[in-house]
Order: structure tokens, then C-alpha cells, then sequence
């Protein structure tokens, strides 16, 4: 994001937002963890009793035996109880009398369900296994209501989502990966509900974050947000997140700093473009823990560091919440981490109805701990500089093909997350039909695995490009199914080959009679299948592949443009913090 001429409620200041999962109900500043709710309780529940009165010694005085007493059996059972178990968290939390319960349950606050739209993607199938992947949508609310101006600075009044990322967590619940959809891209507006329960016309081009800003409220709008989301993607959103300022500033808090690391120093005046001085030092260079104020600094710094864009700050975005990930997984579920951080959460929470309460959320959560950090991924939404103004567009078919990806369940590195075991195609066979069936491949000589050939479904019917691919590893060719062609009319099937492989391009086509052979510029051999081979296969028409709820082929291979921009959780995070040269 260009960083360009930020006025106006769509495109937020310079004092724009912070990051993650969750928002803010308003009021007051989110004070620390307290000790009487978080610390307190998970001393008792690691047996530490205290005595009643202050100053007591942990093991003398009636008060600290018998509290001992009480909590012997939380002592003894703690680790297998909180290890990796939705319910055990609960039954911790009901163990230290269902205060803590209570208190978090009244901290969250959720949309209105009716403001979200009834056109919506389909929901994704669950596979024989009962695996579901699950998307999130997370909005970093730079709302300066209530006390957020006091931490971000500007006299605004209204919300924007500073940052939006869509995490898509796989079938399996091993693979994850965030996209960072930029906040000034122009996209088509749906329709949104606004505060006074009407509805908005929709259809109209702006920038992304001014569907958070719809209506005005310093609250923002994150179901017209997530409604955008869905419309841009075709995805359905299963859960949405929104975090302000304050609900930021609490939780790195709670989790006793994260860890960043900056190629450059940062001063007030990169903070703050609008004192014209350098200013004292804010942030130093290289590796450093912060949290609060200073969390919300790195994420939100743009000037300064790189070409001073919205793109370089999504990077350290995504660093961010690679770091904080990292973190949460290596302190572990242990009372001492968990409640406090829930307890900050809660406070900090907007959510969708799906997750108003604390054992839905904490359900959720766990949900996701057999995560390796190293296939947790984070990558920016395809983007470029539009010619006519400072703002983006977003790049196609590219962003189509990440889409895609998503809905296939595949990782942006190519492997199959769909969580069905063994069958690593996302597909069921095709039931057995009478009639036409695929053409008998010649027995093949060993020189053909030599050849290698990616396998396109031009038409609508599932698991053709599939077939093809049998088809041609049965003749011994290196095959592999690419996915959906760009086109789905394709009638005849089509060989395409790049310069030097026209004769393997040939001994190819022998398989597809009637194939048209066609050379380009790209590089190998493929082959889209069209309806001829339909026909000769009997495969019937169906929806088409990648469609969000259907089994199909997996997708076309994501650019390099995307796939060698990514970030794993586990990379140093040193590294791809910024963008563009300059500051």
C-alpha cells in the first residue's frame, strides 16, 4: 500500500492501525492481566496456596494448608488436564469457581448476525474423515473512539481496518496460512447494513478498508467487511475477528513482549511525520522485545523503513504475528500463559456470533495446536501500483488462482491439506459408468519419464484432468494434474509445448486422438483436456473444479510472484520486514 495522501475515512492516517485477531468492546483503556482473576488463580492451580491474609507464607498458617488441601488435586492432575484439551481449560476454569468463566464470557462482544449477507459461498464440505478447513477473517481496527486515540494518535472520529488478513486453516489443522489483503485495493462493494438498519445499495468501487468504515461508527462495520471479504473471494468466512488499539497494546502485554527486529533505527518523526524533526530514538535497530506502546509502533510504522508503503508495513505485519504465533506456542497452554492472555483477548474481542463465548473461543483456539510453526504461512494478496491514482488493484488472474488454492485446500506450496487419508488427490474416483471409457494408453518405453507434463481441466466436468493424467503416467510420461484451465469451453483437447519439445509434444498427443497441438513461449508440455476427451473418458458435466464446497482438481500453480514472498512462522525474523528502498 502506497502510503499516498491518506486522508479521508476510507484510507486512515498515519496513525493507522493495529494488527491481529480481535477488537474492542470500548470504554476504558484495557488495564494489565489482574492478579486477583489471572496470576492469583493459576498460582493455586499449580498448588502454590496462600494464606488468607497478606504477607501469609505458602506453606504456614491454617489459610495456606488448607488451601493447599484444596487444591491438591488440581496440583496432581493441572498438566494433563490444560495440555492440549478445549474442555480441560474449561474445567481449570470452573475449578477456580467459575468467576474467571464469567468474567470472560461478559468481556466479549459480538455483530449482529442479520448484518451479514444471505449470498453467501457455500460452506466446505467435510470429508469422509470429517475434516472442515476454516477460515478467519482478523481486522486490526484503527478506531480512535473511546481511549484509542490516547495509544494511536489523530482526532478521526469512525473506524478503519488498518489490516485484514484472511487465515485459512487447512482440513489436516497442521497447515495454516494468513493473507494480507492491502487496505487501499480498489474492490466492488457489496451491500452492508448500516447502524440504523438499513441497508447499503452496493456495488459501488472504493477501497478495500472503506467497508469497515461503512456507517460511520467508531466500532467500524466488520460484518460488511467480512461480506466484501466473501464477495472478493468466493470463500465463506466461517469466524471473524476484531482487535483495536487498546485490545493490541493488552495482549502483547499479557504475553510478556514479542519479539521484532528492524534493519534501521526509528524516530519519533517516523512515528510521526507531522512533528518535521527526527525526534528522539523509538525503536532501535536489530532484534528487541516490546510490547504495548511499542508493539503497536513496529506494526504501525511506515515511514521511515523501506519506501515508507502499506506494503512494507504488511510485511512487518505478518513478522509480527509470525513472532507472536512462535511465542503462544512455546510458553504452551499452562495457566500462567493462558488466563492472562484471555483474559486481555476477551476484553479486546468483536467477534461474529459463531464465537460469543469463552469456551467457543477457547475451543477454537486449541483447535489449532498441532500447527507447526514452519507450515504456518503468511503472503500478501497479488497486487500492483495503478496507474492513475496512488492506490492498487489486485492482480488477475492471480489473486483468482490464490482463491482457489484455498478453496482446494492446498497449500501455497503445492501439497494437499485437505486432511483425507490416503487419498492425496482431493477427489473421489469417479463412479464406475457404462459406455465410452478412456482411451487405452500404449505400453510406453522408459524414455518417456524423461517427459514431464502438467494436466489441465478445460471444461466443466470433475477429475478430468485427473483422468488425463492416469492416461499418461500409465504410458510412463512424469504427469501431474495442474488443475483448472483459464478457460472451461475448450472442445478439443489442446497440447502446448515450448521451444525444443515439439517431438514430445507429439509422442504426447498419440494418447489424445484428434488433439490439437499448439507451441508458445512457456516452457514443458501440457495439456488441457477438453470434451472430446469427455466423451471418449465418460465423464459428466459438473460444477466446475475449485469450487468452495465441491470436490475438483487442484488449482493452477501460483506465481512465483506470491509463492517466493512468503513468510513461515518459523523464519527469521530479521528477515522480509520491509519494501522498496528508501528511508
Amino acid at each position: 500500500m502506497s502510503g499516498q495522501r491518506d486522508k479521508g475515512p476510507a484510507r486512515g492516517g498515519d496513525e493507522s492501525g493495529a494488527l491481529t485477531t480481535g477488537g474492542k468492546r470500548g470504554g476504558a483503556a484495557v488495564p494489565s492481566p489482574r492478579s486477583g482473576g489471572g496470576r492469583a488463580e493459576a498460582r493455586r492451580a499449580a498448588g502454590q496456596g496462600k494464606g488468607g491474609r497478606a504477607g501469609g507464607g505458602s506453606d504456614s498458617g491454617a489459610g495456606g494448608r488448607a488451601a493447599a488441601r484444596k487444591n491438591a488435586k488440581p496440583k496432581k492432575n493441572v498438566k494433563k488436564i490444560v495440555a492440549w484439551s478445549a474442555a480441560g481449560v474449561l474445567v481449570l476454569i470452573a475449578g477456580t469457581g467459575g468467576a474467571i468463566y464469567y468474567k470472560l464470557n461478559a468481556n466479549i462482544k459480538s455483530f449482529d448476525a442479520d448484518a451479514i449477507a444471505g449470498d453467501r459461498p457455500p460452506e466446505a464440505k467435510a470429508d469422509a474423515d470429517g475434516n472442515k478447513p476454516v477460515n478467519v477473517l482478523l481486522i486490526g481496527s484503527d478506531s480512535r473512539g473511546k481511549n484509542n486515540a490516547d495509544l494511536g494518535g489523530g482526532e478521526d472520529g469512525g473506524a478503519r481496518s488498518d489490516t485484514t488478513i484472511l487465515l485459512h486453516v487447512y482440513a489436516d489443522h497442521k497447515h495454516a496460512v494468513g493473507i494480507s489483503i492491502p487496505r487501499n485495493a480498489k474492490v466492488q462493494l457489496p451491500s452492508c447494513k448500516l447502524p440504523n438498519g438499513k441497508w447499503t445499495k452496493g456495488g459501488n468501487t472504493d477501497l478495500f478498508n472503506a467497508a469497515f468504515s461503512t456507517g460511520g461508527s467508531d466500532d467500524g462495520n466488520p460484518a460488511c467487511t467480512q461480506n466484501t471479504v466473501e464477495k472478493l473471494t468466493g470463500i465463506r468466512v466461517d469466524h471473524t475477528l476484531v482487535v483495536d488499539f487498546n485490545g493490541f497494546a493488552a495482549m502483547t502485554k499479557a504475553v510478556n513482549g514479542v519479539d521484532i527486529c528492524l534493519p534501521q533505527p526509528i524516530y519519533e518523526g517516523d512515528i510521526n511525520p507531522n512533528l518535521h524533526k527526527k525526534g528522539a530514538l523509538v525503536l532501535p535497530q536489530g532484534k528487541q522485545t516490546v510490547d504495548g506502546q511499542k508493539a503497536l509502533d513496529y506494526v504501525r510504522l511506515r515511514h521511515g523503513i523501506g519506501d515508507g508503503s502499506d506494503i512494507g508495513r504488511m510485511k512487518r505485519q505478518q513478522a509480527f504475528m509470525s513472532s507472536l504465533a512462535s511465542k503462544i506456542k512455546k510458553d504452551g497452554m499452562g495457566p500462567t500463559t493462558l488466563l492472562p492472555l484471555a483474559d486481555a483477548a476477551t476484553k479486546s474481542l468483536t467477534v461474529d456470533p459463531g464465537l460469543d463465548s469463552a469456551d467457543k473461543l477457547l475451543s477454537f483456539g486449541l483447535s489449532m495446536k498441532n500447527i507447526d510453526m514452519h507450515d504456518l504461512k503468511f503472503v500478501t494478496a497479488p497486487w500492483r501500483y495503478r496507474t492513475q491514482d496512488a492506490d492498487l488493484d489486485l492482480v488477475q488472474p492471480d489473486a483468482n488462482k490464490l482463491w482457489e488454492t484455498l478453496k482446494a485446500d492446498q497449500t501455497i506450496d503445492g501439497q494437499n491439506a485437505t486432511g483425507q487419508q490416503p487419498d492425496a488427490s482431493g477427489t473421489s474416483p469417479a463412479p464406475q459408468q457404462p459406455g465410452p471409457t478412456t482411451p487405452a494408453a500404449p505400453a510406453g518405453d522408459a524414455s518417456n519419464a524423461a517427459i514431464k507434463v502438467a494436466v489441465y481441466n478445460g471444461t466443466t466436468a470433475n477429475g478430468l484432468a485427473g483422468k488425463g493424467t492416469e492416461l499418461l503416467k500409465t504410458a510412463k510420461f512424469t504427469a501431474s494434474t495442474a488443475g483448472q484451465a483459464a478457460s472451461t469451453k475448450y472442445k478439443v483437447t489442446t497440447i502446448e509445448y515450448g521451444t525444443g519439445q515439439k517431438a514430445n509434444a507429439e509422442k504426447v498427443a498419440a494418447l489424445f486422438p484428434g488433439a490439437e497441438m499448439s507451441s508458445g513461449s512457456s516452457r514443458g508440455i501440457s495439456v488441457i483436456v477438453g470434451q472430446d476427451f469427455a466423451a471418449t473418458a465418460g465423464v459428466g458435466s459438473a460444477a466446475p473444479a475449485g469450487t468452495a464446497g465441491t470436490p475438483g482438481s487442484p488449482p493452477q500453480p501460483l506465481p512465483t510472484t506470491v509463492t517466493n514472498d512468503a513468510r513461515s512462522a518459523d523464519d527469521d525474523i530479521c528477515a522480509n520486514t520491509t519494501y522498496g528502498s528508501g528511508g
